[in-house]
C-alpha cells in the first residue's frame, strides 16, 4: 500500500496530493485568534467535512465547487484507514486566489468594535444608530489577505483586492475581484435564507475561491462551517447585545475570559464545543450526525 504524507498543513487541515486530485483531511485540531490550541475536539473534523459536503451540494447550481467525494472508497487504499473516514474530501486541484472572501450580514465581533469607534466596518461607512448584532440593510463584503500560520489576516478594501489579483493575473484583476465579490454575496444570501428557515442565523462567514483547469472560478476549501462562520440561534435573537452561538465563538469567549490559559481548554469547554457543532450540523442538514 502506497503511503501519503501531507504536502501542506493548515491550522486544522492536512492536504494530500494524489496526482490528478487532492485529498483534504479536516483534523480535530481547533484554532482561535490564529493560534492552534493544545486540545483536540473529538469529531470536529468529520463535522466540518460533512457540513461542507452539504453546502457544496446545496449551492452547486449557483457556483461550482471542488468536491468530488467524501467516501474513502473513492480514494486510494491508504485513506481507507479509520482516521480518514468521514473527515476527508477528494477534491479537484485549484489555483487558489490569495484573498479570503468575507461577508457580514450582521454587525458583531471586530466589526461592531470598529463601528463603535468611527461608524465604519473595514472602511465601509454604515448607517448611524446600529445596535450590536443588528442585521445590516445589505450584506457587506470585507475581504482580507491570507496569513501564514501564526500571522494575522489583514483586512483590505475591494480596490486593494483588484491590485493583489492584478499582480497575479495581469489584465484580469478587476474581473476576478468582481467575480469573487458577486459570488460571495450570492452564496451568502442563498445560504443565510435557508439557514434562517432551519432556525439558524448566519451572522458572517468566509469563502475561498480558485481557478479550475478550465479557468472557471470555483469555491474550494471549506464552506459555512462553525470554523469559518458565526452561527446564532434564531430563537431568542434580539439585537442590542451579544448572541449565543453554535460556532467557536464559545471558545474565543472562554479564552478572552481566561488570558492565562496558555491556549489550553478545560474538558467542559471542549464538550460544549462539540455539542454546539453537532447541534448546528443537525439543524442545518436535517441529518443525525453519526
Amino acid at each position: 500500500m502506497k503511503e501519503y504524507k501531507p504536502f501542506k498543513e493548515g491550522k486544522v487541515r492536512e492536504v494530500y496530493d494524489i496526482g490528478d486530485h487532492l485529498i483534504i483531511a479536516a483534523t480535530d485540531r481547533i484554532s482561535a485568534f490564529d493560534v492552534i490550541l493544545k486540545n483536540k475536539v473529538t469529531d470536529k473534523g468529520a463535522i466540518l467535512t460533512q457540513m461542507s459536503r452539504f453546502w457544496f451540494d446545496f449551492t452547486r447550481d449557483l457556483v461550482p465547487n471542488h468536491m468530488i467525494s467524501t467516501d474513502v472508497e473513492d480514494m486510494p487504499e491508504y485513506f481507507r484507514q479509520d482516521r480518514f473516514k468521514g473527515n476527508s474530501m477528494l477534491c479537484k486541484k485549484l489555483e487558489m486566489f490569495p484573498v479570503e472572501c468575507i461577508v457580514r450580514g450582521y454587525i458583531t465581533g471586530s466589526g461592531w468594535a470598529s463601528y463603535q469607534k468611527d461608524g465604519t466596518v473595514c472602511g465601509i461607512k454604515l448607517p448611524e444608530g446600529l445596535q450590536e448584532s443588528e442585521k445590516l440593510p445589505e450584506p457587506i463584503y470585507t475581504p482580507s489577505t491570507k496569513a501564514e500560520i501564526g500571522d494575522h489576516d489583514e483586512n483590505v478594501s475591494f480596490e486593494k483586492t483588484i491590485e493583489i489579483l492584478e499582480a497575479q493575473y495581469p489584465g484580469k484583476g478587476e474581473y476576478y475581484a468582481t467575480q469573487l465579490k458577486e459570488k460571495t454575496i450570492a452564496l451568502y444570501k442563498k445560504c443565510a435564507d435557508y439557514a434562517w428557515e432551519k432556525g439558524i442565523i448566519i451572522a458572517d462567514t468566509k469563502f475561498e475561491f480558485g481557478l479550475d483547469e478550465k479557468g472557471e472560478v470555483v469555491i474550494g476549501d471549506e464552506m459555512l462551517t462553525p470554523d469559518s462562520s458565526r452561527f446564532w440561534p434564531r430563537e431568542g435573537y434580539v439585537a442590542g447585545k451579544g448572541q449565543p452561538s453554535y460556532d467557536k465563538q464559545f471558545v474565543r469567549d472562554w479564552l478572552k475570559a481566561n488570558p492565562d490559559s496558555d491556549y489550553d481548554l478545560p474538558e467542559e469547554v471542549i464538550d460544549k464545543t462539540v455539542e454546539k457543532y453537532k447541534e448546528a450540523y443537525e439543524l442545518l442538514t436535517g441529518e443525525k450526525f453519526a
